[in-house]
Protein backbone atom coordinates (compact mmCIF):
# COMPACT_ATOMS: atom_id res chain seq x y z
CA UNK A 1 0.00 0.00 0.00
CA UNK A 2 1.17 3.33 -0.88
CA UNK A 3 2.34 6.05 1.53
CA UNK A 4 -0.38 8.40 0.81
CA UNK A 5 -3.05 5.68 1.75
CA UNK A 6 -1.27 5.48 5.00
CA UNK A 7 -0.87 8.75 5.78
CA UNK A 8 -4.82 9.37 4.49
CA UNK A 9 -6.05 12.54 6.97
CA UNK A 10 -9.37 12.93 8.22
CA UNK A 11 -10.39 16.43 9.33
CA UNK A 12 -11.38 16.85 12.30
CA UNK A 13 -8.98 14.41 14.03
CA UNK A 14 -6.14 15.39 16.75
CA UNK A 15 -3.17 13.42 15.82
CA UNK A 16 -2.38 13.13 19.62
CA UNK A 17 -5.09 11.43 20.40
CA UNK A 18 -6.79 9.82 17.20
CA UNK A 19 -5.38 7.31 15.20
CA UNK A 20 -6.32 5.19 12.34
CA UNK A 21 -4.12 2.43 10.67
CA UNK A 22 -5.37 1.39 7.31
CA UNK A 23 -3.62 -2.87 6.87
CA UNK A 24 -5.08 -3.78 3.65
CA UNK A 25 -7.49 -3.70 1.09
CA UNK A 26 -9.78 -6.14 3.25
CA UNK A 27 -9.91 -4.74 6.43
CA UNK A 28 -9.45 -1.56 8.77
CA UNK A 29 -8.72 -0.99 12.53
CA UNK A 30 -9.76 2.15 14.41
CA UNK A 31 -7.72 2.84 17.22
CA UNK A 32 -10.44 5.33 18.90
CA UNK A 33 -9.10 7.26 21.85
CA UNK A 34 -11.17 10.18 22.67
CA UNK A 35 -13.74 10.03 19.48
CA UNK A 36 -16.65 12.54 20.34
CA UNK A 37 -19.28 13.60 18.17
CA UNK A 38 -19.24 13.56 13.96
CA UNK A 39 -15.77 12.48 14.30
CA UNK A 40 -16.30 8.50 14.79
CA UNK A 41 -18.08 9.24 11.76
CA UNK A 42 -15.67 11.58 9.82
CA UNK A 43 -12.83 9.06 10.67
CA UNK A 44 -14.97 5.47 9.72
CA UNK A 45 -15.76 7.72 6.21
CA UNK A 46 -12.32 9.07 5.91
CA UNK A 47 -10.83 5.99 6.13
CA UNK A 48 -12.86 3.53 4.10
CA UNK A 49 -12.34 6.39 1.42
CA UNK A 50 -8.94 6.11 1.90
CA UNK A 51 -9.02 2.14 1.33
CA UNK A 52 -9.86 2.79 -2.93
CA UNK A 53 -11.70 -0.80 -2.94
CA UNK A 54 -13.08 -1.42 -5.92
CA UNK A 55 -16.90 -2.06 -6.64
CA UNK A 56 -16.23 -5.07 -7.19
CA UNK A 57 -15.26 -5.64 -3.65
CA UNK A 58 -19.35 -5.40 -2.66
CA UNK A 59 -20.24 -7.59 -5.35
CA UNK A 60 -22.41 -10.44 -5.16
CA UNK A 61 -20.60 -14.01 -5.08
CA UNK A 62 -22.13 -16.41 -7.70
CA UNK A 63 -25.39 -18.36 -7.77
CA UNK A 64 -25.16 -21.08 -4.98
CA UNK A 65 -27.64 -23.61 -4.95
CA UNK A 66 -26.77 -25.00 -1.34
CA UNK A 67 -29.74 -27.59 -1.60
CA UNK A 68 -28.43 -29.26 -4.23
CA UNK A 69 -25.13 -29.73 -2.32
CA UNK A 70 -27.08 -30.56 0.54
CA UNK A 71 -28.51 -33.38 -1.30
CA UNK A 72 -24.98 -34.38 -2.26
CA UNK A 73 -23.80 -34.04 0.98
CA UNK A 74 -26.88 -36.91 2.13
CA UNK A 75 -25.28 -39.00 0.07
CA UNK A 76 -22.47 -39.31 1.72
CA UNK A 77 -20.12 -36.76 -0.90
CA UNK A 78 -17.39 -34.70 0.54
CA UNK A 79 -18.28 -31.09 -0.61
CA UNK A 80 -16.64 -29.26 2.24
CA UNK A 81 -12.52 -28.79 2.45
CA UNK A 82 -10.94 -29.24 5.51
CA UNK A 83 -7.30 -28.00 4.62
CA UNK A 84 -6.36 -24.02 5.11
CA UNK A 85 -7.18 -22.41 2.26
CA UNK A 86 -4.86 -19.33 2.73
CA UNK A 87 -5.97 -15.55 3.29
CA UNK A 88 -9.38 -14.84 2.81
CA UNK A 89 -11.67 -11.76 1.92
CA UNK A 90 -13.36 -10.71 5.42
CA UNK A 91 -16.82 -10.61 3.26
CA UNK A 92 -18.34 -14.33 3.14
CA UNK A 93 -17.66 -15.13 -0.74
CA UNK A 94 -21.48 -16.72 -1.25
CA UNK A 95 -23.10 -13.55 0.82
CA UNK A 96 -24.32 -15.79 3.16
CA UNK A 97 -25.13 -15.82 7.02
CA UNK A 98 -26.50 -19.27 9.00
CA UNK A 99 -27.61 -18.71 12.31
CA UNK A 100 -27.80 -23.10 13.19
CA UNK A 101 -28.20 -25.05 16.27
CA UNK A 102 -25.07 -25.94 18.36
CA UNK A 103 -25.72 -29.67 18.49
CA UNK A 104 -22.63 -31.80 17.82
CA UNK A 105 -24.27 -33.67 14.72
CA UNK A 106 -24.61 -30.62 12.71
CA UNK A 107 -21.89 -29.50 10.23
CA UNK A 108 -23.04 -26.33 8.81
CA UNK A 109 -20.62 -25.94 6.07
CA UNK A 110 -20.65 -29.63 4.86
CA UNK A 111 -24.44 -29.99 4.94
CA UNK A 112 -24.44 -26.84 2.91
CA UNK A 113 -21.34 -27.52 1.06
CA UNK A 114 -19.68 -24.16 1.62
CA UNK A 115 -15.92 -23.37 2.15
CA UNK A 116 -14.36 -21.90 4.44
CA UNK A 117 -14.74 -17.85 3.75
CA UNK A 118 -18.01 -18.44 2.09
CA UNK A 119 -20.29 -17.51 4.97
CA UNK A 120 -20.87 -16.59 8.35
CA UNK A 121 -21.84 -19.57 10.81
CA UNK A 122 -23.80 -18.15 13.91
CA UNK A 123 -24.64 -21.13 16.39
CA UNK A 124 -26.60 -21.15 19.36
CA UNK A 125 -27.79 -23.85 21.45
CA UNK A 126 -31.12 -24.54 19.37
CA UNK A 127 -30.45 -22.33 16.56
CA UNK A 128 -32.40 -19.57 17.97
CA UNK A 129 -32.65 -16.05 16.64
CA UNK A 130 -31.61 -14.50 20.17
CA UNK A 131 -31.01 -10.73 20.81
CA UNK A 132 -27.35 -11.52 20.22
CA UNK A 133 -28.04 -13.65 17.03
CA UNK A 134 -29.77 -10.51 15.73
CA UNK A 135 -26.71 -8.43 16.54
CA UNK A 136 -24.54 -10.45 14.58
CA UNK A 137 -27.13 -10.05 11.63
CA UNK A 138 -27.15 -6.87 11.49
CA UNK A 139 -23.71 -6.55 11.43
CA UNK A 140 -23.27 -9.37 8.59
CA UNK A 141 -25.37 -7.85 6.49
CA UNK A 142 -24.86 -3.94 7.32
CA UNK A 143 -21.38 -4.18 7.43
CA UNK A 144 -20.21 -7.35 5.71
CA UNK A 145 -22.32 -7.15 2.59
CA UNK A 146 -24.16 -10.48 3.38
CA UNK A 147 -27.79 -10.97 1.17
CA UNK A 148 -29.37 -14.36 2.62
CA UNK A 149 -29.93 -15.63 5.84
CA UNK A 150 -30.64 -19.00 6.30
CA UNK A 151 -32.24 -20.61 9.51
CA UNK A 152 -31.33 -24.17 10.79
CA UNK A 153 -33.13 -26.15 13.14
CA UNK A 154 -32.98 -29.92 13.34
CA UNK A 155 -34.36 -33.21 14.48
CA UNK A 156 -34.21 -34.87 17.86
CA UNK A 157 -32.65 -31.47 18.87
CA UNK A 158 -32.86 -30.76 23.36
CA UNK A 159 -34.41 -27.89 23.27
CA UNK A 160 -37.72 -30.50 22.98
CA UNK A 161 -37.28 -31.25 26.08
CA UNK A 162 -37.62 -28.91 28.87
CA UNK A 163 -39.34 -25.51 29.10
CA UNK A 164 -37.95 -22.35 30.95
CA UNK A 165 -39.54 -22.42 33.75
CA UNK A 166 -38.58 -26.01 34.02
CA UNK A 167 -34.99 -25.60 33.98
CA UNK A 168 -35.02 -22.74 36.06
CA UNK A 169 -36.55 -24.85 39.00
CA UNK A 170 -34.12 -27.43 38.68
CA UNK A 171 -31.65 -25.27 38.57
CA UNK A 172 -32.65 -23.18 41.74
CA UNK A 173 -33.09 -26.99 43.29
CA UNK A 174 -37.09 -27.76 43.04
CA UNK A 175 -37.25 -31.63 43.88
CA UNK A 176 -39.54 -32.39 41.15
CA UNK A 177 -38.05 -30.14 38.46
CA UNK A 178 -34.79 -32.36 39.06
CA UNK A 179 -36.36 -35.55 38.85
CA UNK A 180 -37.98 -34.34 35.66
CA UNK A 181 -34.70 -33.09 34.13
CA UNK A 182 -33.30 -36.17 34.78
CA UNK A 183 -35.60 -38.73 33.39
CA UNK A 184 -35.98 -36.17 30.13
CA UNK A 185 -32.06 -36.26 29.54
CA UNK A 186 -31.35 -39.80 31.05
CA UNK A 187 -28.16 -38.05 33.29
CA UNK A 188 -28.36 -37.48 36.72
CA UNK A 189 -29.68 -33.67 37.04
CA UNK A 190 -27.15 -31.64 39.55
CA UNK A 191 -28.81 -28.61 40.95
CA UNK A 192 -26.58 -25.62 41.76
CA UNK A 193 -29.33 -24.94 44.08
CA UNK A 194 -29.48 -21.13 43.52
CA UNK A 195 -31.29 -18.42 41.32
CA UNK A 196 -29.83 -16.45 38.84
CA UNK A 197 -30.58 -12.93 36.16
CA UNK A 198 -29.22 -14.51 34.03
CA UNK A 199 -29.21 -16.10 31.46
CA UNK A 200 -32.92 -14.54 31.21
CA UNK A 201 -34.10 -16.81 29.01
CA UNK A 202 -33.43 -19.93 27.63
CA UNK A 203 -35.64 -20.13 24.12
CA UNK A 204 -36.83 -23.51 24.76
CA UNK A 205 -39.01 -24.48 21.97
CA UNK A 206 -42.98 -24.21 22.67
CA UNK A 207 -45.16 -27.20 22.99
CA UNK A 208 -45.54 -30.62 25.21
CA UNK A 209 -41.90 -31.91 26.30
CA UNK A 210 -40.58 -35.00 25.34
CA UNK A 211 -37.48 -36.70 26.02
CA UNK A 212 -34.14 -35.98 25.18
CA UNK A 213 -33.09 -37.44 21.33
CA UNK A 214 -36.70 -38.19 20.61
CA UNK A 215 -37.32 -39.91 17.29
CA UNK A 216 -38.69 -37.58 14.44
CA UNK A 217 -42.69 -37.02 14.59
CA UNK A 218 -44.28 -35.03 12.21
CA UNK A 219 -47.31 -34.34 14.05
CA UNK A 220 -45.46 -33.09 17.10
CA UNK A 221 -41.74 -32.36 17.74
CA UNK A 222 -41.53 -31.85 13.87
CA UNK A 223 -44.55 -29.11 14.08
CA UNK A 224 -42.76 -27.74 17.06
CA UNK A 225 -39.77 -27.28 15.38
CA UNK A 226 -42.07 -25.78 12.69
CA UNK A 227 -43.34 -22.66 15.11
CA UNK A 228 -39.60 -21.71 16.53
CA UNK A 229 -38.14 -21.53 13.37
CA UNK A 230 -41.10 -19.52 11.82
CA UNK A 231 -40.54 -17.64 15.07
CA UNK A 232 -37.03 -16.85 13.76
CA UNK A 233 -37.60 -15.62 10.57
CA UNK A 234 -40.42 -13.31 11.85
CA UNK A 235 -38.18 -11.57 14.32
CA UNK A 236 -35.69 -10.93 11.84
CA UNK A 237 -38.49 -9.87 8.88
CA UNK A 238 -39.88 -7.39 11.44
CA UNK A 239 -36.48 -6.20 12.59
CA UNK A 240 -36.57 -2.33 11.66
CA UNK A 241 -32.56 -2.50 11.10
CA UNK A 242 -32.92 -5.66 8.63
CA UNK A 243 -33.97 -4.81 5.23
CA UNK A 244 -36.71 -7.24 3.03
CA UNK A 245 -37.58 -5.16 0.85
CA UNK A 246 -35.72 -2.60 -1.73
CA UNK A 247 -32.41 -3.24 -3.46
CA UNK A 248 -30.45 -3.45 -0.39
CA UNK A 249 -32.61 -6.39 0.64
CA UNK A 250 -32.51 -9.61 2.78
CA UNK A 251 -33.88 -13.02 1.86
CA UNK A 252 -34.47 -15.37 4.94
CA UNK A 253 -35.29 -19.15 4.90
CA UNK A 254 -35.91 -21.32 7.14
CA UNK A 255 -35.49 -25.38 7.56
CA UNK A 256 -35.41 -28.33 9.61
CA UNK A 257 -32.28 -30.65 8.99
CA UNK A 258 -32.98 -34.17 9.84
CA UNK A 259 -30.20 -35.62 11.59
CA UNK A 260 -30.98 -39.26 10.51
CA UNK A 261 -30.62 -38.69 6.91
CA UNK A 262 -28.82 -35.75 6.63
CA UNK A 263 -31.04 -33.93 4.65
CA UNK A 264 -32.82 -30.33 4.98
CA UNK A 265 -36.55 -29.32 4.47
CA UNK A 266 -37.40 -25.98 4.28
CA UNK A 267 -40.36 -24.09 6.69
CA UNK A 268 -42.97 -22.75 4.85
CA UNK A 269 -43.49 -18.94 5.94
CA UNK A 270 -45.77 -17.12 7.50
CA UNK A 271 -47.54 -19.96 8.88
CA UNK A 272 -48.05 -20.80 12.75
CA UNK A 273 -45.63 -20.14 15.53
CA UNK A 274 -47.37 -21.73 18.83
CA UNK A 275 -50.35 -22.24 20.35
CA UNK A 276 -50.18 -21.08 24.35
CA UNK A 277 -51.84 -24.28 25.11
Amino acid sequence: MSNSRKEHAVEGLDSKHDDIHVHDHESCCLSRRGFIGGTVAAAVVGTLGGLGLPETAWAAGDDYDYLKANKDYAAKKALHKATYPGPKPIRPAKRMAVVACMDARLDVEDMLGVQTGDAHVIRNAGGVVTEDALRSLVISHHLLNTREFILIHHTRCGMLAFTDDLLKAGLEGDPKAVELLSKATGRTFVSPNASATSPAEFHAFRGQIEAVDAPKDKLTNVERLNWDVRRGISRIMNHPWIPTKGPDAVSVRGFIYDVDTGLLEEVSYPGSMGSFG
